[in-house]
């Protein structure tokens, strides 16, 4: 009896590749092939792909309690996002001066489409928030991450933390933001940097001076104007009206009220000094104060991709650092920890 063939006598599928060797090893480098670029471009996830995205709107009222906030902001923009198509739930939080609405998306829906139509509505109402009232801030992300995908630590022995976060702001957030797949790069615990003015309550009523008066002091004396050009027959000369102040000494000798020969200055009355915008939070890390930079990825990329993206960004970030802060800045800590460890 044949040895290929098989005890029945009839030839099986198998016995093709034994009486074709050549055929049997094409076929096996295929399969080895296809393998291999499975294993860089096939999906690997845990659960199936969906697209679960919710819409984030954030509206700034300095000075405003939280009943004041729901009624004149959170309310009238809840009422106007409802109406948008693709809106599962809305929840809200209302408090001292900051009004956050997130929008749920049902599952699936188009989160591009409906970051337009959600934006479109909140512009129709715009013009009935109160003036005081920040523009609203719109931000699409995806609901089943509520924290950055990856947090980057940013640490100096020479430089102060609002140096850190003016250098983070002009050039390492812009580049990081340009990565393919970020969404944004977020300060986390930044000190931007603002000029302060303590006000002194015993001196100023000593002096007769309101903090009404100091604000239209500073409002009347700190501002550009433009005026236009002045034209010639020959020559066109642009005029600007300065009247900025930028240092510590030229708003101290700011004049807040001239009587009688008498002159009352903002140093008179307030201690001045440049320093940051808020010293509400503070970030530290091991017991080090530093400046944190949170990176979230668009709700349909790739994690892992992005973050890969984000380390090689920052490798070319810490060789182009500046000579004056390579001693404190050149050893750029990162504590990246991606909340998702599958390819998506």
């Amino acid at each position: 009896m044949n040895p290929l063939e098989s005890p029945s006598g009839g030839g099986g599928f198998t016995d093709l590749f034994i009486r074709r060797p050549v055929l049997a090893v094409v076929v096996g480098l295929l399969i080895l092939v296809a393998g291999i670029q499975a294993v860089f471009t096939l999906t690997v996830r845990q659960y199936p792909r969906s697209d679960n995205a919710s819409v984030k709107i954030t509206t700034v009222y300095v000075g405003a309690n939280a009943d004041l906030v729901r009624g004149f902001i959170t309310t009238p923009i809840e009422r106007a996002i409802a109406a948008a198509d693709g809106i599962d739930y809305v929840q809200s939080e209302s408090k001292q001066g900051l009004s956050m609405i997130t929008a749920r998306l049902k599952l699936n829906y188009d989160p591009t489409k409906a970051l337009s139509e959600i934006s479109a509505k909140v512009d129709q109402v715009r013009g009935d928030l109160p003036p005081e009232a920040e523009v609203p801030v719109i931000d699409i992300e995806s609901a089943d991450s509520q924290r950055a995908a990856a947090y980057l630590r940013f640490v100096s022995t020479i430089l102060k933390p609002n140096e850190i976060t003016d250098y983070l702001t002009r050039v390492v957030q812009p580049r990081l933001t340009a990565v393919p797949g970020v969404q944004r790069a977020e300060i986390l615990g930044g000190r931007t940097f603002a000029m302060r003015i303590w006000l002194k309550p015993d001196r100023m009523a000593a002096l007769n001076i309101s903090p009404a008066q100091v604000r239209r002091a500073l409002a009347g004396n700190n501002y550009l104007s433009a005026v236009g050009q002045t034209k010639g027959s020959l020559v066109t000369v642009n005029l600007t009206a300065n009247t900025d102040l930028g240092s510590v000494e030229e708003f101290e000798q700011l004049v807040l009220r001239e009587s009688g020969g008498a002159v009352v200055r903002l140093k008179d009355i307030a201690d001045v000094e440049l320093g940051a915008e808020n010293y509400d939070s503070a970030v530290r890390f091991s017991g080090e104060q530093a400046v944190f930079m949170g990176v979230w990825v668009l709700p349909n990329a790739n994690t892992l991709d992005v973050i890969h993206g984000v380390r090689e960004e920052l490798e070319k970030i810490k060789a182009e650092l500046p000579r004056a802060s390579r001693r404190g800045l050149a050893t750029i800590r990162r504590f990246i920890s991606p909340t998702q460890s599958t390819r998506c």
